[in-house]
């Protein structure tokens, strides 16, 4: 197979700038394990995989790959992102006027419609050929859910669908009472915000997660590399277009995540289904399979 799709992938390397080096993973890691997913289809089901990884992480690359093979085996795949199911701009200032400030800025549990995601993921699981499902689109430059008339579609059946997102597969943590960053510390000292989204994550997510057949972690060595990575964004940022964030604003940025990270990195190697090591260049450095 690797020889058959030789020149798609310089493709796929060329048309996302991609280095060389990709080419190491993909013969090490990501054929693999398209290869393995596909062999964990069910006759006459569609496969539901989880792919979680933090800001960097390659999830949104490993999606486009995943579906790149599994076109060329004759596979219908669809592939959508969590960020794609925040709530509209309006419903998260209602949140954060009703609830707690802090939900006014999107990412956490709690800022989705869950309740859209299930849909989407319902409707799929059971198109036929006839099928012609919307799926739905956030877009980050107006902070805003896009207009129907702006969503992709998918026409037909499904076999393996992908959701791939920073918490996808999270899990509420059990205390929640000690701020663990200054965030925490000086703008939810009582822990209203922090634990609503516990709940979220105990109640409607858990449904969501729950559709999950399989897990997949593209781990991130540690939480001072989620900062840094994320640091390196914004500096690429700011010398592309002059904006971006300040050290100080990035850092209260990204507390908004640290609570769930630390957690992810805490309790899903160990039931995630398959585990990607990635070290601090990004690189993947190791992949364990639990299942």
């Amino acid at each position: 197979m690797r020889t058959e799709l030789s020149s798609e992938f310089d493709s796929f390397i060329r048309e996302r700038q991609l280095p060389e080096t990709f080419h190491e993973l993909i013969d090490n890691y990501y054929l693999p394990l398209a290869v393995w997913l596909e062999k964990k289809r069910q006759p006459g089901c569609a496969l539901v995989v989880g792919i979680c990884g933090g800001q960097g992480s390659g999830k949104s690359t490993l999606t486009e790959f995943l579906r790149s093979v599994w076109l060329r085996m004759g596979l219908r795949s669809v592939g959508f992102s969590l960020d794609d199911l925040y709530l509209t701009k309006a419903e998260r200032e209602q949140l954060a006027r009703q609830i707690h400030p802090l939900l006014k800025t999107r990412g956490v549990p709690g800022t989705h419609d869950v309740q859209l995601g299930l849909k989407t993921i319902d409707a799929l699981l059971a198109a036929d050929a006839g099928s012609d499902i919307a799926l739905p689109l956030f877009d980050k430059s107006t902070d805003d859910r896009a207009p129907c008339s702006e969503w992709p579609h998918h026409r037909g059946t499904v076999d393996i669908l992908l959701l791939e997102g920073w918490c996808v597969g999270a899990k509420p943590w059990r205390n929640a009472d000690v701020p663990i960053n200054s965030l925490e510390k000086n703008e939810d000292p009582d822990g209203t915000w922090r634990n609503y989204i516990n709940r979220q994550l105990a109640g409607s997510y858990r449904e969501l997660f729950e559709r999950l057949d399989l897990l997949l972690m593209l781990k991130v060595p540690d939480m001072e590399s989620v900062l840094e990575w994320r640091r390196l964004q914004e500096r690429k940022l700011r010398e592309r277009t002059g904006g971006g964030m300040d050290d100080r604003a990035l850092v209260r940025f990204v507390q908004h995540y640290e609570r769930i990270t630390r957690n992810l990195l805490a309790e899903m190697p160990a039931r995630a289904d398959c585990v990607f090591e990635l070290g601090r260049d990004h690189r993947i450095c190791g992949m364990r399979l639990n299942s």
